[in-house]
């Protein structure tokens, strides 16, 4: 923009780099196109060095990508970043219809309330800064006006305006007192003290207001009236809103850290294997080497991946956890290495940047590494050795730098004599093994376990179980535990559902288990297995109906059968009249 009447060959980026305000510019895909120089000033590192890096790397809270779901500005947005609290504005880029980028305007909001005082004072001397200021004030309240020590108005804005259903200009010059009754904020040219919140009604309207003196030479020249809510019941609303946000807040940060402390509680107890096996992950993390997590399903080798990545250099980077048997194979290519705009048909708009690029600075997990097909194998070697990736439809190699965990309950080295795992990856991958006991070799940490998954629970259902019976407990250190902990988990869950006092009791638990509790009490049933089968499935309708308390319905649900599936089965061993 020119000033007018004078020639000027000032570029774009110079009146950019000398603007007060942050302006950052982003491609589609969140990656940074653009920062002006006001932008070191909050995050204190050269510019030059974010440009390419997301945008959520630098400004986490900005909110910048909603614009490429909406399409439409966001004016107003309030961030903290650096213990600074910002004013942003994002604004999408259009070029022949097509949204392109995006850009957000960065304000820090202490600054901007000195930079106003000072441009009220001097609006005289440049009418380069009244535009300027016009612009901040009809974009930063919900009304403001300002009057000189004679209750003059000297300065509002569109908001304030509005309240009257008159322009700027009809109001400036006038008197304060001719513009409305009661014009409370004129007391701060008295006392010179500034009142913060106050409830006023301005011209039938019920707002919430701020007044402040402005200061020259350490004389009040004026004062600055703020409307900061202008419907009273905005208050209450974000009041209420912020209310739920502290509870929701407090709630998660107390998950937080029962779950963290659930999961090393999960990790640790009595066993002395599992006791070692964790102090070698504590010293592994440190070390930064591919690790591989080996082990029975449900035996807990995420938590050890997550143990590893936590303890490690790189904790305060991301987490990034990839099963490479629930995404289907044409499908894993393009969630690792990503995809440009319109690789493929059915491709997002935008692209979409893999896990490989995600975990950058991170952990990588690759869980159930033994279900990859040989084909993404190979692919997955060439990263692991070049530390290099290429977006599917894109030319360009991205730098990656991530600590891989791998976890599988597979026979590798049986695989690959079947040639269905590459023994080069097998090499690169078990750099150091960690092979995580089942539930059934830990046995005496079950008490521990029980002890966990209860407190777990009793947050999640909000209940006040305190233990389990002897008599439960037996049984489930009796059981063989194929599931292992998830099992076990499950099991501690289902209770929680079927529980009606504090402690869990036999009849809480799964009727596999309550059978084993019966046949413990009983002579051992001799006889063909197909009379061994029929009377553990006797058993199984019987202790079904007893825990129902004959509801067939509910029996019938409780043992995975249909209402009429029930009733043969009850008729087939003559229990249909119980």
């Amino acid at each position: 923009m020119l000033l007018e009447g004078q020639n000027c060959s000032i570029t774009l980026d110079e009146i950019l780099d000398n603007t007060n305000n942050a302006i950052i510019a982003v491609d589609p895909q969140g990656m940074i196109i653009y920062a002006n120089r006001a932008v070191f000033n909050i995050l204190k590192i050269p510019v030059s060095t974010i440009i390419g890096q997301p945008i959520t790397s630098h400004f986490p809270e900005t909110g910048l990508m909603r614009v490429f779901e909406t399409g439409i500005a966001e004016l107003g947005q309030r961030l903290s970043l650096n213990e600074t609290i910002l004013l942003s504005n994002r604004t999408p880029i259009y070029v022949h219809g097509e949204l392109v980028g995006a850009v957000a305007v960065f304000q820090d909001i202490t600054i901007l309330q000195n930079f106003l005082d000072s441009l009220v004072i001097e609006h005289e001397k440049t009418k380069q800064l009244q535009r300027t200021l016009e612009v901040v004030l009809n974009t930063a309240y919900d009304g403001l006006i300002v009057v000189n020590k004679q209750g003059i108005v000297t300065m509002t804005n569109q908001a304030f305006s509005s309240f009257f259903d008159q322009n700027p200009e009809d109001l400036v010059g006038k008197p304060i007192t001719e513009v409305y009754d009661n014009p409370k904020f004129t007391e701060v040219l008295e006392t010179g003290e500034p009142v913060h919140g106050y409830i006023h009604d301005l011209n039938g309207h019920e707002i919430i207001a701020s007044r402040v003196p402005i200061l020259q030479d350490g004389k009040i020249v004026g004062a600055l009236g703020k409307v900061v809510f202008k419907d009273v019941n905005e208050l209450y609303a974000l009041t209420k809103k912020i209310d739920s946000l502290r509870s929701e807040l407090d709630y998660y940060k107390k998950t937080v850290s029962e779950n963290n402390s659930s999961a090393l509680e999960l990790l640790h107890g009595r066993n002395r294997i599992m006791g070692s096996l964790i102090q070698t992950t504590l010293r592994v993390a440190k070390s930064g080497s591919t690790v591989l997590l080996r082990g029975e399903s449900g035996t807990g080798k995420e938590l050890f991946a997550l143990l590893l990545h936590a303890q490690s250099s790189r904790s305060e980077g991301p987490f990034i956890k990839v099963n490479c048997a629930a995404i289907p194979e044409n499908l894993l290519e393009s969630e690792m290495f990503g995809y440009d705009e319109g690789a493929f048909t059915g491709a997002r708009k935008g692209g979409k940047i893999g896990k490989f690029e995600l975990a950058n600075g991170g952990t990588l997990f690759l869980d159930e590494i033994g279900d990859m097909e040989m084909s993404m194998q190979a692919k997955l070697l060439r990263v692991i050795q070049e530390r290099e990736v290429e977006r599917l439809g894109s030319n360009k190699s991205h730098k990656v730098d991530f600590r891989l965990v791998a976890a599988t309950n597979r026979d590798l080295e049986g695989m690959i004599r079947d040639k269905q795992f590459r023994e080069d990856l097998y090499y690169r991958l078990n750099v150091v093994t960690l092979t995580i006991p089942p539930l059934r070799e830990r046995i005496d940490d079950i008490g521990i376990l029980i002890r966990t998954f209860i407190k777990k629970f009793n947050l999640q259902f909000a209940q006040s179980v305190t233990g389990i019976s002897d008599e439960a407990k037996e049984i489930l250190k009796k059981h063989r535990w194929p599931g292992n902990i998830r099992e076990l988990e499950n099991i501690i869950e289902r209770a929680f559902n079927m529980v009606d006092g504090t402690e869990i009791e036999l009849k809480h638990l799964p009727s596999y288990l309550q059978i084993i509790a019966s046949h413990d009490t009983r002579p051992y049933v001799e006889g063909s297995l197909e009379t061994i089968l029929n009377e553990v499935e006797k058993d199984a309708l019987v202790i079904a109906l007893k825990n129902s308390n004959g509801n067939k319905v509910q029996a019938a649900k409780s043992l995975g059968l249909s209402r009429a599936g029930l009733y043969k089965k009850l008729i087939k061993h003559q229990l249909h009249k119980m």
